[in-house]
């Protein structure tokens, strides 16, 4: 009786069965992986809503791009014009009105609010336009002053909703900057880190 062991089939086949099980099962962890969606968003139009704390009628804002990605840029559809010397809240909706109303790419501003940890709204201004917050803005310094009233899960502002109180009568600029950071947002993430999904200068008046 020939009682020979290949040793090299006996060894092989096992290990050839192992790293086929072990190739299913990195396969399946990748399906059941959801993927992180790191695409900019689209928007083609932008809402500004300033509602004065002490009561009053809001002042709504707004800025178009009709065709999205195409040769068209976004235009604003007129200045904003604020009362001087008055606390405003501003909230900004954000809007892409190439998708189907009701769908969640219709509404950007849920995606955005949902994705706060990966997203961060700047804000530059005509010097001392605002009394409160100070200066020009955090589009140049991100330690700069900007009133957030809005936070993700980590204590970082989002943007979404703002605060806003103007001074003496003065005219200059507002200007309106998203950033789209995921795995990039920190406490000192700036302007220049990330894609950019909006980038929109609005002029602004404050009348006594």
């Amino acid at each position: 009786m020939n009682t020979t062991v290949n040793l090299s089939n006996a060894i092989f086949k096992p290990f050839v069965v192992f790293i086929v099980l072990c190739a299913i099962v990195l396969v399946s962890c990748d399906d059941d992986d959801p993927e992180k969606e790191d695409a900019p968003e689209l928007i083609t139009k932008v809402t500004l809503t300033f509602t004065p704390t002490g009561g009053g009628d809001p002042v709504v804002a707004t800025a178009t791009d009709p065709d999205g990605e195409g040769v068209q840029d976004m235009e604003t559809d007129g200045p904003i014009n604020l009362a001087a010397n008055t606390t405003y809240t501003l909230t900004i909706g954000l809007t892409n009105e190439l998708a189907t109303p009701g769908t969640e790419a219709y509404n950007v501003t849920k995606e955005v609010r949902d994705d706060d940890d990966d997203h961060l709204f700047f804000f530059s201004w005509t010097e001392n336009f605002f009394s409160d917050p100070a200066g020009n803005g955090n589009v140049d310094n991100r330690t700069d002053p900007v009133n957030y009233e809005d936070f993700d899960e980590d204590g970082l502002p989002l943007g979404l909703t703002t605060s806003w109180t103007t001074g003496d009568g003065a005219s200059g600029t507002f200007r309106i900057i998203l950033k789209h950071q995921p795995d990039l947002k920190t406490a000192s993430s700036s302007s220049s880190v990330g894609e950019t999904d909006l980038d929109i200068e609005f002029e602004i008046n404050a009348v006594e």
